[in-house]
């Protein structure tokens, strides 16, 4: 019993900091923002240069990540009381995954170690290997109906309509579009697919090793 917990809870840990590392490097990867700007022609649709939609969107960005930062001021764009709100909201949701994160890694940690120590890291295979299946689903499904789940997602995470963006009064939506956030969504489930791709190849080892031991 009290193993059969260990390897639920476990598991669980795994499963969560995957899921954190990965969203946690989608939301501070630049580079993916820096070249949309230019694929998605960006600063033309706006009327700005790239450089002065960089410094706004690292503004952005740094309030989003630091709980210290309490205050949201784009020099470039302005914001409405609704849509400063929203960025709270998505703030929040920042700071939850950073806290999965941690929480998520040690008990991962010590679950490894645990496994070491009983030489049950083979055990891990089928997790892996099933959990590699899920990331490749969920990209087909977003070229095949993004906008459905764009609106899904916001429903599951928030209780208002402030993600509704009014471009006259938060203009910053219009350097946001929805492309991009579909980028940053196969982003995330490509690092998800690779750390499970990773997980498998390593377990793996361990697996034939344990079947070349058993009689």
């Amino acid at each position: 019993m009290k193993s059969t917990v260990i390897y639920l809870l476990g598991f669980f840990c795994l499963f969560f900091f995957i899921l954190s590392v990965s969203i946690a490097i989608t939301i501070n990867f630049t580079p993916l923002y820096t070249f949309d700007i230019t694929y998605l022609n960006i600063a033309d649709e706006i009327g700005m240069t790239k450089e002065v939609i960089l410094k706004n969107y690292g503004v952005l960005i740094n309030y989003l990540n630091f709980p210290w930062i309490t205050e949201l001021k784009m020099s470039d764009f302005p914001s409405s009381e609704k849509g400063l709100f929203h960025f709270f909201e998505v703030k929040k949701l920042f700071l939850l995954d950073y806290v999965t994160l941690v929480i998520s890694g040690i008990g991962s940690i010590l679950f490894l170690n645990y496994l070491k120590r009983k030489k049950g890291m083979w055990k891990l295979v089928r997790f892996f290997q099933w959990g590699s299946i899920i990331p490749p689903l969920l990209i087909v499904t977003l070229f095949i109906n993004f906008d459905t789940l764009f609106v899904l997602f916001h429903k599951i995470f928030f209780n208002n309509d402030a993600w509704l963006f009014n471009p006259s009064t938060d203009p910053i939506i219009l350097a946001l579009p929805e492309a991009f956030f579909m980028h940053s969504f196969i982003l995330a489930f490509g690092v998800i697919e690779f750390l499970f791709i990773i997980g498998y190849f390593i377990s793996k080892k361990q697996w034939v090793k344990y079947e070349k031991k058993t009689p």
